[in-house]
């Protein structure tokens, strides 16, 4: 009776918070930072269209089709998503237009840019190839992408804009492992190339600080092993020791766990360098396990968690044969009511949930003052 009691208060204060966190949530909470512009370095969990655009490859990557867009644009714009990510509503918080990718020219980039390429390692895919892992769509790793910052810096006049922008830097980091893992790296194999991944980070983070930056949020990697990708691939009769209460891969979740830890201390270390800097954390990993916590309330399926909503086949509705986009693979009736979208990215409504809670947990560290 006092488990039953306390369970029921558990949901109670769940549903409280949630609805607290839902009334505030359209309140574009960022405007009081006043930010003129917004610039994102990054992989496919930001890319609005560098892919697409890049090469003829990338081109024909599934995220150039439908039913990619089809949520919110009614057409493909090479954003990994049935419609808007999270770098999309950071800026709508921000009273800012969505940013355009560096890649396409005669855009409007007076309000920042996207510089974040789908597919886009932390490490310069040479020396991921040295370690026997190929980079398969893009060589636009994170320092080519912080040359093409430099050159926008030193083509145009936006040494004001800088003072009051936002730099994104990251999710970057994932496809390292990802390509790791899913080319047959052990998980201690993989933590081999984390002081390297994370030293990337940090340099990006020097380097745009050396380019104006004041305020800088460096958000961590996802619980990888509960996308379908990493469930798919691993999937094991090991089921008491292998899954944890959500039914996603202990290890691989540990393992994300040991690289947001290590990417943490680098942030600290990097405010001590640079006090007059705001860097600050952004914990993508606890917002996503927020989502599966908070299943019901936040209006998801509690029982396709784990499944992909464009997809098919298997027990997570994913098959890397035929992913999202190829003829024949249909799109779920309602995207809305799950957490993956192809079975790597998130649908609009979990990256609009993570964005918002995002937004919530790191403002108080931006110390921005209306």
């Amino acid at each position: 009776m006092a488990r039953i009691k306390k369970d029921f208060q558990i949901v109670l204060v769940s549903a409280f918070l949630f609805l607290v966190f839902c009334s505030s949530s359209g309140a574009q909470l960022l405007r009081m930072c006043k930010f003129d512009s917004i610039y994102q370095l990054g992989d496919s969990i930001a890319d609005t269209g560098n892919l697409i655009i890049e090469s003829s490859l990338g081109a024909a990557t599934p995220c150039s089709r439908l039913p990619y867009g089809q949520t919110y644009f009614n057409h493909p714009t090479g954003r990994c998503s049935n419609g808007l990510l999270m770098i999309d509503y950071v800026a709508w918080e921000a009273r800012l237009p969505y940013l355009n990718p560096y890649l396409k020219n005669g855009l409007d980039f007076s309000h920042g840019v996207n510089f974040a390429v789908s597919g886009a390692t932390a490490l310069p895919t040479s020396v991921l190839a040295a370690r026997g892992v190929i980079t398969p769509f893009t060589n636009s790793s994170l320092d080519v992408q912080l040359d093409w910052m430099s050159s926008f810096f030193n083509a145009t006049d936006h040494a004001e804009e800088v003072k009051d922008a936002l730099f994104l830097v990251g999710e970057i980091g994932g496809n390292d492992f990802n390509n790791a893992f899913l080319q047959g790296k052990t998980i201690e194999e993989a933590k081999s190339f984390v002081p390297d991944v994370v030293q990337a980070i940090s340099h990006a983070v020097r380097r745009v600080i050396q380019y104006g930056a004041q305020r800088v949020v460096v958000p961590g990697n996802f619980p990888i092993g509960c996308l379908p990708i990493y469930l798919t691939a691993f999937e094991t009769n090991n089921i008491t020791s292998a899954y944890d209460e959500f039914n996603c891969l202990k290890d691989f979740n540990d393992f994300a766990e040991y690289f947001n830890e290590r990417l943490q201390h680098a942030i600290e270390d990097s405010r001590n360098e640079n006090p007059d800097t705001v860097i600050v954390y952004a914990d993508y990993y606890t917002a996503f396990k927020w989502l599966f916590r908070d299943a019901f309330f936040l209006g998801f399926d509690p029982g396709s968690l784990v499944k992909a909503c464009c997809g098919v086949g298997g027990d997570y509705n994913f098959d890397g044969a035929r992913f999202c986009g190829s003829p024949g693979v249909q799109a779920c009736p309602d995207p809305d009511r799950l957490v993956s979208w192809d079975g790597i990215h998130l649908t609009q409504k979990a990256y609009t949930l993570i964005a918002r809670r995002i937004i919530h947990d790191i403002l108080p560290h931006l110390h921005c003052y209306a």
